[in-house]
């Protein structure tokens, strides 16, 4: 037998109109004493509201879309955490799609959510054009772009001070007394890649070390990708004693080519690193890394994405990250990966 509200009404001792209101957070405020009794008679009669017809009432699907390069990579799974747990808790399902770094994927992706009616889309953009930006402009749904800005885009952005944490970073080798210090960069065209290996730029030219002996080399944010670019750095005449890199997932590549070449870590070359994956707390030695607040990136994401509901705008936001000193540079490398990045909730 299908449970109405009127019947939750009826063992509650209330209206129909109050269920409404415990259900649906208002309009008008509920005590608690009723509130409790709403919520009881629901769990008794096992009701369920019907979510078609409550979207048809609202214009609301109560769903989002998020649109990730790859959803292999940790950082983009710890973000999605992020913003499935915000989304979450404000009422709304959270459709996750992989774009796999393609932006026909990524198209196709957002197409699909946009079919679904969602009521808001983030996206990670992926490498190389947008070929999405007609779709969403067209649309008119309210979206925000995560990590990395759109060019042409006038949606707000989520972003972190990638240049800023890349130069603690960098520092903080230099005053543990590292002075051949390299970096292993991301994708040139990707704006996070390019902004890390400025900031670690930006710190040896502090130092008066000339550009010319700066020695970086890019790659793929990749665990193999970190291990070629090290190899190469470490094979050179004047190998690093040191090494920025510029994601987690790259230094774990790191770590793999200075023990194959009979180096140890952070004797004779020092790591850090950038983003805070879960797992950077459990490496061996643990990995020193500026992390990113993915919390706070979910909060802000979905409350830019509410204030155009509301019909106002907001600017982007830079957050800014913190440096998790741990084994690889020279710190003491805390027992039983103790200070885990903020995205280790287990």
């Amino acid at each position: 037998m299908t449970v109405r509200r009127t019947d939750v009404a009826r063992l509650a001792g209330t209206s129909p109109a109050v269920v409404s209101y415990v259900l649906n957070g208002g309009p008008r405020p509920v005590s608690a004493q009723t509130r409790a009794k709403v919520l009881a008679a629901v769990e008794q009669l096992g009701y369920r509201p019907n979510g078609i017809a409550r979207s048809l009432r609202m214009s609301r699907t109560m769903t989002l879309g998020l649109v990730i390069p790859d959803n292999a990579n940790p950082y983009f799974a710890a973000l999605a955490r992020a913003i499935e747990e915000e989304s979450f808790a404000k009422g709304y399902t959270l459709l996750i799609g992989n774009a796999a770094e393609n932006d026909e994927r990524q198209t196709t992706y957002v197409r699909t959510f946009l079919a679904r009616q969602v009521d808001g889309l983030f996206i990670v953009p992926a490498h190389g054009p947008a070929g999405f930006l007609p779709d969403l402009q067209r649309s008119r749904t309210p979206w925000v772009s995560l990590d990395r800005q759109v060019p042409g885009a006038s949606a707000p952005s989520v972003l972190v001070d990638n240049r800023g944490g890349a130069y603690l970073a960098t520092r903080h080798l230099i005053e543990h007394g590292r002075r051949r210090i390299a970096c292993i960069g991301g994708p040139e065209d990707v704006m996070p890649a390019h902004d890390r290996v400025s900031g670690w730029r930006d710190a040896l030219s502090d130092e008066g070390v000339p550009r010319r002996a700066m020695a970086v080399v890019q790659s793929a944010f990749g665990r193999r990708a970190g291990y070629q670019a090290a190899r190469e750095l470490l094979s050179r005449p004047e190998p690093p004693d040191a090494i920025f890199v510029a994601s987690d997932e790259q230094a774990a590549g790191v770590f793999r080519a200075i023990s194959e070449t009979g180096r140890r870590c952070p004797d004779d070359v020092a790591v850090a690193s950038f983003d805070g994956i879960p797992g950077a707390a459990y490496s061996t030695p643990a990995l020193t890394t500026m992390a990113q607040p993915f919390a706070a990136i979910g909060r802000a994401a979905l409350s830019h994405l509410l204030a155009q509901h509301e019909g106002t705008t907001s600017p982007t936001d830079v957050l800014p990250v913190a440096l998790i000193r741990r084994g690889s540079c020279g710190c003491p490398d805390p027992p039983g990966g103790d200070a885990p990045s903020e995205g280790d909730k287990s």
